[in-house]
């Protein structure tokens, strides 16, 4: 892997204008190709606070669509979550604990099968899958450049960034939690079913609970209910957070996040859930934005 050098991938969702993101506070150290045995190479960012000392000991939060994070002028779309400004003001103002944040870049033309989650997806009839795989992103593109493979990106996190960062940075590895909007909300909750000895929380804004684009009579938000109904239970300390809006694509949302309400309320501890509605918000970086204090403080406080 090769630190802060090479070209970027001719994408405008990876590094629009080839630019290098800069944040406004603390230190950013990018890994420019991450070099993997499971998924595409891809790039790592990863924020370190203002004052970050490798005598002590950091949390780490791990967010999808690392390319999103942290300066809006290399972004898509010209929107970022503004996660160092945030990060920092919590820390200094004594909401948090010090905290470092590892950005995953997606995959591009790969996000959708990289963040799909892959044992629901298995569970859907034969005739559904090939559906999904027959749809369309765009003209150009089909909804997944190939076969759904969100546990390899899952084992990708657990067994080869990870121990990466772990090597490199002062952290706690009990204090390890995931993050992500829409389709990164959706393999944030399923990694941490499916890693709960690896991850301390997960934060799930605006979760893609229809999974593709379809509105009416789509089945598959019941089989990531199904999922979740099913492998709560290696649960024990572990907190899931979900919010949502009612604009855009997140109009989407309410009806599919009240039926996982019900699984949680019935199947977990009040204590170590927040779910949040964020009326008038739609589906964006600069709504994620907004809020994004929220979810940080519930993962990084300690449960009263």
């Amino acid at each position: 892997m090769k630190l802060l050098i090479g070209g970027c991938l001719l994408s405008m969702s990876l590094c629009a204008n080839a630019q290098f993101a800069e944040v406004s506070v603390g230190k950013l150290d990018r890994i420019e190709r991450f070099d993997s045995e499971l998924i595409p190479d891809r790039t790592i960012e990863v924020w370190l606070p203002r004052g970050y000392d490798e005598q002590l000991s950091y949390p780490v939060v791990y967010m999808h669509d690392g390319q999103m994070l942290f300066d809006e002028t290399t972004t898509w779309n010209g929107q970022e979550w503004h996660v160092d400004e945030t990060a920092q003001q919590l820390i200094d103002e004594g909401k948090v604990e010090p905290f470092i944040v590892v950005g995953i870049f997606n995959g591009d033309t790969h996000r959708h099968n990289e963040y799909f989650p892959q044992k629901p997806f298995e569970s859907l009839p034969v005739t559904l899958r090939d559906k999904l795989y027959e749809q369309k992103r765009d003209a150009q593109h089909g909804l997944f450049a190939r076969t759904v493979n969100s546990d390899s990106y899952l084992k990708f996190i657990v067994e080869e960034l990870k121990p990466y960062i772990a090597s490199s940075y002062a952290v706690n590895e009990e204090k390890s939690y995931l993050m992500g909007s829409s389709m990164g909300g959706l393999i944030s909750w399923y990694g941490q079913l499916e890693y709960p000895d690896e991850f301390a929380g997960a934060a799930c804004l605006s979760t893609h609970w229809p999974g593709d684009f379809t509105a009416k009579n789509n089945p598959i938000p019941a089989y990531f209910t199904n999922y979740l109904d099913s492998n709560l239970e290696k649960l024990t300390s572990q907190k899931l957070y979900f919010d949502y809006g009612d604009e855009t694509l997140d109009a989407l949302y309410p009806p599919l996040q009240q039926k996982v309400d019900v699984v949680l309320n019935e199947k977990y501890d009040a204590n170590r859930t927040m779910v949040k509605f964020f009326p008038g918000a739609n589906h964006s970086e600069d709504a994620w934005a907004e809020r994004l204090a929220i979810p940080l403080m519930f993962l990084l406080n300690e449960q009263k």
